[in-house]
C-alpha cells in the first residue's frame, strides 16, 4: 500500500524503547536470523502435526474400514478451523502474534498428549479421536492467520515473495517426508508413539519461536471493541475491491482445480490399474513439483506485476486439468501432475504475498482469517460436488469440464468492470 494511502489510524509497532517502527530494514542482518529461526520452528511443528494427521486417518481406515467414520473425521478436522479462522484473525490483529501462535501450538500439543494418555489406559473411543481432531482444528484456525500476518512483520517488504517461496517449498517438502515417516513409525511403533513425537516437535517449535522478538501492533487513538474489529474486518474484505476479487478467485480455483485433483487416484485405478506404486508416484509427482515451484519462486522472486502471475498460473491450471483428463498414457499423466504441482506456488505464494504487501498490518490477521475459511471450506465443498459425480461420469470428463470452467471464470474475473477495477487498483500502486 502506498504511504499516502495509509489510514489515519494505521498501526505502529510499540517498542520497549519507546520508538515506533512500521517496516523491517532489509539491510539489517537481524531479519534473516529471525525469519530463519521462525521458519525452522514452524517446520518442526508442522512435521509433527502432519505425522498425526496421516497416522489418525490411517488408524481410522484400518480399524473401522468405514466411509462414514472417515467423513466424520474430515468434518471434525476441517469445519472448526473454518468457523474459528475469522475470530482467530481478529485476535491476530489485537494480540501479540507470537504469543498467539505459542498458545495455539501449546494447546494442540496438550490435547494430543491427553489423547495419548487415554489410549495408553485403554480408552480408544472414536469420540475421543473426533474431539481431538476438532480441538486441533480450532488451534489451526487460530494459528494460521497469526503465522501469515507475522511473516511480513519480521520480513522486509521487498523480500516477502522469496520468503513465502521458501516457506512454500518447506511445506511441500514436508508432504514428501511426513507420510513416509508416519508410515514407518506407525508400522514399527504405535499411534501413541506418533502422538508423543508431535508433542516434542511442538515444544521445539515453541522454543524456537521464543527466540524471535515480535512486538505487538498498537493503534493510535481509541482501541475499538472486539466485535467492532470483527465487523470492520468483514466490511473491509467486502468493500476492498482487490481483496474481495482475490478471495473469490482463490475459492473458485480451489473448487475447480484442487478438489477434482483429489480424484486423480480414482482415475488411475479405473484407467491405468490399481497398483500401489502408481498411486504413490502420482502423489510424489505433485509434491516434487510443488517443491520445485516453491524453489523457483524463492530464487526468482516473481514479477513485479503479481496480478499477471496469478492470472497466468490460473490459466495454466485450466490447461493442465484438461491435459490430465485427456491423458491416455500413465507417464504423460504423471508429467501433468508434476507440472500442476510446479504451478501451485506461482498462484498461492503470489496471492499470499500480495495480501501481505497490500493489506494494512492491523488488518492482516482478519484478512488471513478469511483466507483460512476459503481454504478450509472450498476443497471439502468441491469434493461434495465432484465426489458423487465421479460415480456417475468418468473422472476424465470431470477434469476436462473443470479446466474449461476455469477459463470461463477467469474470463469473467478479468473482463467484468469490477474485476478490471480490482486489478487496476493494485497494479497502479508502487
Amino acid at each position: 500500500m502506498a504511504a499516502d494511502d495509509a489510514p489515519p489510524d494505521a498501526p505502529t509497532i510499540d517498542g520497549s524503547d519507546g520508538s515506533e517502527e512500521t517496516t523491517v530494514d532489509s539491510e539489517s542482518p537481524r531479519w534473516r536470523r529471525d525469519v530463519a529461526v521462525f521458519l525452522s520452528g514452524q517446520t518442526v511443528s508442522l512435521f509433527g502435526s502432519m505425522l498425526v494427521q496421516y497416522a489418525i486417518m490411517w488408524h481410522l481406515t484400518l480399524e473401522t474400514k468405514s466411509g462414514v467414520v472417515l467423513a466424520f473425521a474430515a468434518v471434525a478436522g476441517f469445519l472448526p478451523q473454518a468457523i474459528v479462522s475469522i475470530f482467530g484473525g481478529v485476535w491476530a490483529d489485537r494480540m501479540n502474534r507470537k504469543l498467539l501462535i505459542i498458545a495455539a501450538d501449546g494447546s494442540i500439543a496438550i490435547t494430543t498428549l491427553a489423547l495419548a494418555i487415554f489410549l495408553i489406559n485403554g480408552a480408544a473411543d472414536l469420540w475421543l479421536i473426533f474431539l481431538t481432531l476438532a480441538i486441533r482444528s480450532v488451534g489451526a484456525g487460530i494459528q494460521m492467520p497469526a503465522v501469515s500476518a507475522l511473516i511480513p512483520q519480521i520480513t522486509p517488504t521487498d523480500k516477502l515473495m522469496r520468503v513465502n517461496g521458501i516457506n512454500g517449498s518447506i511445506q511441500s517438502a514436508m508432504m514428501l517426508v511426513a507420510p513416509a515417516a508416519a508410515g514407518a513409525l506407525y508400522a514399527s511403533a504405535s499411534l501413541v508413539a506418533i502422538f508423543f513425537v508431535d508433542v516434542v516437535t511442538a515444544a521445539i517449535g515453541i522454543g524456537l519461536l521464543l527466540l524471535v522478538p515480535v512486538r505487538t501492533l498498537v493503534r493510535s487513538g481509541e482501541r475499538p471493541g472486539y466485535f467492532a474489529d470483527l465487523t470492520e474486518g468483514v466490511r473491509y474484505v467486502w468493500h476492498h475491491g482487490f481483496v474481495r476479487w482475490l478471495l473469490i478467485l482463490f475459492a473458485i480455483v480451489f473448487l475447480l482445480i484442487v478438489a477434482p485433483s483429489y480424484l486423480t487416484p480414482l482415475m488411475i485405478a479405473r484407467s491405468f490399474g490399481d497398483e500401489v506404486w502408481m498411486l504413490t508416484v502420482n502423489e510424489l509427482a505433485f509434491s516434487v513439483g510443488m517443491v520445485g515451484g516453491g524453489a523457483i519462486i524463492a530464487i526468482w522472486g516473481g514479477t513485479k506485476n503479481r496480478v499477471l502471475l496469478i492470472v497466468g498460473s490460473s490459466v495454466v491450471f485450466g490447461v493442465l486439468s484438461i491435459g490430465l483428463g485427456l491423458s491416455t498414457n500413465l507417464w504423460v499423466f504423471f508429467g501433468f501432475m508434476f507440472l500442476l504441482g510446479v504451478a501451485v506456488p506461482f498462484f498461492s505464494t503470489t496471492s499470499m504475498t500480495l495480501l501481505q504487501e497490500r493489506v494494512q498490518p492491523e488488518r492482516q490477521g482478519r484478512v488471513f482469517g478469511f483466507v483460512g475459511i476459503v481454504m478450509a471450506v472450498s476443497m471439502p465443498l468441491g469434493m461434495i460436488v465432484f465426489g458423487p459425480l465421479a460415480d456417475v461420469v468418468s473422472v476424465e470428463l470431470l477434469l476436462v469440464v473443470a479446466g474449461v470452467l476455469t477459463f470461463v471464470v477467469l474470463a469473467v474475473a478479468v473482463l467484468v468492470p469490477s474485476g478490471r477495477r480490482a486489478m487496476a487498483e493494485v497494479t497502479k500502486q508502487p
